[in-house]
C-alpha cells in the first residue's frame, strides 16, 4: 500500500498521533556532551477549543478564530515506568496560511532550542516532506521531518548560530504498538491459526 503523506500541519498532527520510539543521534560542532539516546515521544492532537491550545493564544497575543487545532508533544525515558513529565511537554498551534494550507505558521509554548515561547512557520513540499523554520533569540533552528510508512517517519534538524551550524540532529521514530493492539494481532493470528487446522 502507498503512503499518502499528510500535506497539512492537522495531518501531520493526525498522522503523529501516538507513542514513537525515537532513536537519536546528536552532532555538537562546540564538541560539549554527546545527547545521543533513546526516548519515547507522546503525541495527542488537540482541538482549537482546547483549554492547552486558547492558553497559547492568550499567551502570544493570537486570535483563536485563526487555529485550526494544535497537538501535545511529551518525551519521556524510553524505559520510563512513570507518568510523562509535564516539564517535558511542548503544546504546539497551528495557523494555516488561508490561502494555502500546506503553509503556515505555528505558535509554541516553549521552543526545542531555547525554552521560551516561539513563533515558527512551515510549509509541505510536494512529496509530503514538512520543513519547519524557527527564530530563536539567540539561534535559529530549522527541522525536516517526513514519513516513509505509516508507522516509521524521520527527522533531521540543525541548530545555527551566529557564527555558523553548532547542533545537527537526526531522529528515526517507530510507531510503538498499544496493548490493545497487540492483543487484536495475537487473536487474528490465534484465529487464522485455528483455521488452518
Amino acid at each position: 500500500m502507498l503512503l499518502k503523506p499528510p500535506m497539512t500541519m492537522m495531518e501531520f498532527f493526525g498522522k503523529s498521533e501516538g507513542v514513537w520510539f525515537s532513536q537519536r543521534s546528536v552532532h555538537r560542532f562546540d564538541s560539549a556532551g554527546d545527547e545521543s539516546g533513546e526516548s519515547n515521544l507522546i503525541i495527542k492532537v488537540l482541538h482549537r477549543d482546547d483549554p492547552k491550545v486558547l492558553q497559547v493564544c492568550q499567551e502570544q497575543g493570537t486570535d483563536p478564530k485563526l487555529v485550526s487545532g494544535g497537538a501535545s508533544f511529551q518525551w519521556q525515558g524510553n524505559l520510563s515506568e512513570k507518568d510523562p513529565d509535564p516539564n517535558y511537554e511542548a503544546i504546539l498551534v497551528d495557523i494555516p496560511n488561508p490561502q494555502n494550507p500546506r503553509l503556515g505558521k505555528f505558535l509554541r509554548n516553549r521552543g526545542y532550542v531555547e525554552g521560551i515561547p516561539v513563533v515558527g512557520v512551515y510549509q509541505f513540499a510536494d512529496d509530503g516532506v514538512m520543513t519547519i523554520e524557527t527564530e530563536y533569540e539567540r539561534n535559529q533552528g530549522q527541522e525536516r521531518c517526513w514519513f516513509i510508512t505509516d508507522n516509521f517517519r524521520v527527522r533531521v534538524s540543525t541548530v545555527k548560530m551566529v557564527n555558523g551550524v553548532n547542533l545537527m540532529t537526526y531522529c528515526s521514530e517507530r510507531r510503538c504498538v498499544s496493548p490493545a493492539s497487540l492483543e487484536a494481532l495475537i487473536e487474528q493470528n490465534r484465529q487464522r491459526a485455528l483455521a488452518q487446522l
